[in-house]
């Protein structure tokens, strides 16, 4: 990680639903919504959401870079999407992000990303949106990156990245199915369903467009998280997905300094949810707390 280069993304809420944001090909013109981290050199990132009773729960990766490690925290909106409250909802001993949240079977979930524990772990709301607990009897073949569950024709899909090799991590699309949530699952082929840096990794939740499955992906060929890439394909053949690549969704030029990235595209009723990124070159604050990181090491080795 170098110190001397800082990402800052922040959070977006689209006044349009993600079919009509993805037909316009372009974020210019909508009205946006943006959230902010409070504190300095952290960062709000991966926002996924729903609506309950006309307030808008919007969770998201909360990261810390004293720490480099993010939790997830949520906010709760009203519906002129003012901030009533937020806190942190979730917090383990690594790091987690891509908090994709959903209902199923008459409960609410949510699917982090935390590969570095090793394994993808399954969440239940047990007092929503605060208290979440672990699913003992989730099932998944690896660590996935970003996971992002569909159900269609009554079966679930799961369309992820790998955890290894490291080049991967940005350049390959996963797919496994099960009978249940909560599995067993199973990859649908051994083999990535799509290899391409420009558009494999997943950035949001599918959705359908005019009979056809879409995919926000991350276009991460010139940074990580630079773009979306809209992949489409027919959703009748998710057994053997054909993957043809959409639209290319660049972060919005009129939200400068916040154009560096765009890494997130996610459905939540009639808003959209993204996030956007800058670069601090040499910030003073980051490289101060990197070196006392170094310098602490040092000491510890002593």
């Amino acid at each position: 990680m170098n110190m001397f280069e800082t990402e800052i993304w922040r959070i977006g809420v689209v006044r349009a639903p993600i079919q009509q944001v993805a037909a316009a090909g372009s974020l210019e013109g909508f009205p946006i919504r943006w959230i902010e981290a409070d504190r300095s050199l952290c960062f709000l990132a991966d926002p996924f959401g729903m609506w309950r009773d006309d307030r808008l729960y919007l969770f998201a990766e909360a990261y810390d870079y004293r720490t480099r490690r993010g939790n997830i925290v949520a906010y709760v909106l009203d519906a002129d999407l003012n901030v009533l409250e937020h806190r942190t909802v979730l917090d383990e001993p690594w790091h987690l992000s891509y908090p994709n949240v959903f209902e199923a079977d008459g409960e609410i979930w949510m699917l982090p990303e935390g590969y570095k524990s090793g394994k993808l772990t399954l969440y239940r709301a047990v007092e929503f949106p605060w208290r979440w607990e672990a699913v003992p009897e989730f099932t998944f073949p690896c660590a996935a990156i970003d996971p992002s569950p569909l159900f269609y024709h009554d079966r679930w899909w799961m369309f992820y990245t790998p955890p290894a090799p490291k080049a991967a991590r940005t350049s390959a699309l996963m797919l496994a199915k099960a009978d249940r949530l909560t599995g067993p699952w199973e990859n649908v082929s051994e083999e990535a369903i799509r290899v391409d840096k420009s558009g494999a990794r997943m950035g949001g939740t599918p959705f359908f467009l005019d009979d056809k499955l879409v995919l926000p992906t991350q276009d991460c060929s010139q940074t990580y998280g630079g773009a979306l890439r809209l992949l489409t394909m027919s959703p009748d053949t998710l057994s053997s997905p054909a993957l043809s690549a959409g639209a290319y969704l660049p972060p919005p030029a009129s939200n400068a300094p916040f154009t560096d990235g765009l890494h997130t595209l996610s459905a939540a009723g009639d808003v959209t949810l993204i996030d956007t990124k800058r670069h601090l070159h040499g910030s003073p604050a980051r490289i101060a707390v990197d070196l006392n990181r170094k310098l602490q090491k040092l000491l510890g080795r002593r």
